[in-house]
């Protein structure tokens, strides 16, 4: 798998946001420690999420950032994005890993030890754990598991741990002490009045 950046930026696609305007932010500043997630709506078509993550891979391609697709994994293939990120009511793991390939990196939402295990044993490459503290930038989230859920997902497996929900640069040193490898984030970005600086916070806390 190629080296996975330790702060994972998903796009938000809400009204009024701009995810494009935000990678461009991002980027020049985090360059190969980003990891961009295209997220799209549910009501979002294929060619809209296709438009999209296809626009992403090229502008992470100079920085040498990784772009992967969450949940449409045919939009991945298309767009020649690294990989993709699946969650709870997607694919499973083993079927998603079927249709990517063994070398594509496949990211897996969990929130407990047991399907932890069970995605990494099914071929995920990583783990999105959480949600870790309260967030509105996605509906019908299970209540917050705080670093010590994320402490005993990352105490059951061997691949990177991704914090994510409600996630601050504030949240991050108690959740790197809790065992995750990186974050991911949203709205700390999205909303954001810089969203350079915001970037530059955050990888601050990661690297600290």
């Amino acid at each position: 798998m190629p080296s996975l950046g330790r702060l994972h930026l998903i796009t938000d696609t809400r009204p009024g946001r701009d995810p494009l305007a935000v990678l461009r932010a991002a980027l020049p500043v985090a360059r190969a420690e980003l990891v961009v997630q295209v997220r799209v709506t549910d009501d979002a078509t294929d060619r809209e999420a296709y438009d999209l993550a296809r626009r992403a891979v090229a502008l992470c391609a100079p920085y040498g950032a990784m772009c992967l697709v969450n949940d449409r994994l045919h939009v991945a293939l298309a767009v020649g994005a690294a990989g993709g990120h699946v969650g709870a009511d997607d694919l499973p793991v083993a079927a998603a890993r079927r249709v990517l390939g063994p070398t594509a990196v496949l990211g897996a939402t969990a929130r407990a030890p047991g399907p932890a295990a069970e995605a990494v044993a099914g071929g995920a490459s990583y783990l999105g754990v959480g949600p870790c503290h309260a967030t509105d930038t996605k509906a019908g989230l299970p209540d917050p598991i705080g670093p010590e859920g994320v402490r005993a997902v990352a105490g059951a497996v061997a691949v990177p741990v991704i914090a994510i929900g409600g996630v601050t640069a504030a949240a991050v040193p108690a959740l790197r002490a809790a065992g995750a490898y990186g974050v991911a984030v949203v709205g700390a970005l999205s909303a954001a009045a810089d969203p350079a600086r915001a970037t530059a916070e955050l990888l601050g806390a990661l690297t600290c």
